[in-house]
């Protein structure tokens, strides 16, 4: 379990720091599609060789073309939710969601495990990111009036969240009949297309590279590296286990967010992100 545990723990790493890098872009989208545009170039005759070589069956195929129908429409809910809110507000909730449904998924249809201590640290981990999200205080807002603005990068959120929990589910299972480099190229096509309409709406291209250039290109390697290390992490360990084990990204974007964007309610986030890493431990060692 020491090697997968210290994939996702680099996969968490690397997510919350490109994320970051798109909080502070000019347009989401066109950086988004920056970013993923280059690895998908790269990639390309990876995938291209591998399907020559392999016989998938429809069904495989058609698993494939979810991935990227799911990968779409993720990248689209991304770019929009950036727009929305703060990053220590809606990356908890994005990832959250996903915390707490692919370990149920992993257990229901995979026929995967949790112990009592796995089931314990699914729940601070979601009391962590309750309270980090500041649900409680969008309620409040709702009363004063301020609710609709409040309600949407939360409502945002919760939809990334849901869309990257399916998405993870048809990975691992296609996963059974391709390579984890060949699938992060299935991933970055449909991402790309996702943002494609939006970047040529937008006409903001070339503005986006001459500001943004270099964290572009750091963002190019981070962002489907990430993905790339957990995808290896999934070959070796059960879902239920590291799906929950990979929001350690949420602690480490807590801290990007107080740090380096200034966000507000430092302490509190701090706080909730120790209980985050509480369940995380729970969970990885003895879950």
């Amino acid at each position: 379990m020491i090697l997968p545990l210290i994939l996702v723990l680099a996969s968490g790493m690397a997510h919350a720091v490109w994320s970051m890098f798109t909080k502070r872009s000019l347009n989401k989208s066109v950086f988004l599609w920056s970013i993923m545009m280059i690895p998908t170039v790269l990639l390309l005759p990876v995938l291209v060789v591998e399907l020559s070589r392999e016989s998938l069956t429809m069904p495989a195929y058609g698993l494939l073309i979810v991935s990227m129908g799911l990968q779409a429409l993720y990248s689209w809910l991304l770019s929009q939710t950036y727009e929305l809110g703060d990053l220590s507000q809606i990356y908890p909730i994005m990832r959250g969601t996903s915390t707490l449904l692919v370990p149920l998924i992993g257990v229901a249809f995979l026929g995967e495990k949790l112990s009592v201590y796995g089931w314990m640290g699914i729940g601070c981990m979601i009391v962590g990111f309750t309270i980090l999200s500041g649900v409680g205080s969008w309620g409040r807002a709702s009363a004063s009036g301020a609710g609709v603005q409040g309600a949407k990068p939360i409502l945002m959120a919760l939809c990334v969240g849901l869309c990257t929990t399916s998405y993870v589910f048809v990975d691992k299972l296609n996963l059974q009949h391709i390579s984890p480099l060949a699938l992060l190229e299935v991933t970055n096509i449909g991402f790309v297309a996702g943002l494609t309409p939006a970047l040529l709406a937008s006409g903001g291209l070339r503005r986006e590279w001459r500001v943004n250039r270099s964290t572009i290109m750091l963002g190019a390697l981070l962002n489907p590296g990430s993905y790339l290390l957990f995808l290896f992490a999934l070959e070796q360990a059960p879902m239920a286990r590291l799906g929950p084990l990979r929001e350690v990204g949420t602690v480490f974007a807590a801290f990007l967010g107080i740090w380096l964007l200034k966000e507000q309610q430092g302490m509190k986030r701090i706080l909730c992100s120790i209980v985050i890493f509480g369940g995380i431990l729970l969970i990885g060692m003895w879950g």
